[in-house]
């Protein structure tokens, strides 16, 4: 209901206004719209600023250029003396491992595979693989631990 009023009210507003009253709201807004003008920099501030830098960029200019024209007469006292120096280092060989110690390192691997194995045939694992053809033992009621009697464990020569 609200709706209908206001679009009733509405056109009868705009019948109201003339041409000439809406250009002049057309030209408001385009006042109240305006765009915020760029600052810029005048053009006596942009000359001393680059003089400025300029100035700057010759005086590392000069150090440099000094700098440089000690290092050169260093070199040269040093560069004299040359011929006592030794050669340049050669270039480094590929290094390679010899027979004895690759047999060593291949020894001491295969104990420690060894080892390994030992202790995983010992323990073995909850969570292994059955066995093909291997049956689920039935289940038995199990006897209290204190009545169990423990064998001893065969020890295998290494």
């Amino acid at each position: 209901m609200f709706w209908m009023e206001w679009s009733a009210l509405w056109k009868a507003d705009s019948s109201l206004l003339l041409v000439d009253d809406v250009t002049a709201l057309q030209k408001a807004k385009k006042v109240i719209v305006k765009q915020p003008k760029k600052r810029g920099m005048s053009p006596e501030v942009r000359k001393r600023i680059g003089d400025a830098q300029r100035k700057r960029w010759a005086a590392t200019k000069k150090q440099a250029s000094a700098s440089a024209a000690k290092t050169t007469k260093k070199a040269a006292k040093k560069a004299a003396p040359a011929k006592a120096k030794k050669s340049a280092p050669k270039k480094a060989v590929k290094r390679t491992v010899s027979p004895e110690a690759r047999k060593r390192m291949a020894d001491a691997q295969r104990k420690r595979w060894a080892t390994a194995k030992k202790l995983k045939s010992a323990t073995p694992s909850k969570n292994a693989a059955p066995k093909r053809g291997a049956r689920k033992a039935s289940p038995v009621k199990a006897a209290p631990a204190a009545a169990k009697p423990k064998a001893p464990k065969a020890e295998t020569p290494a």
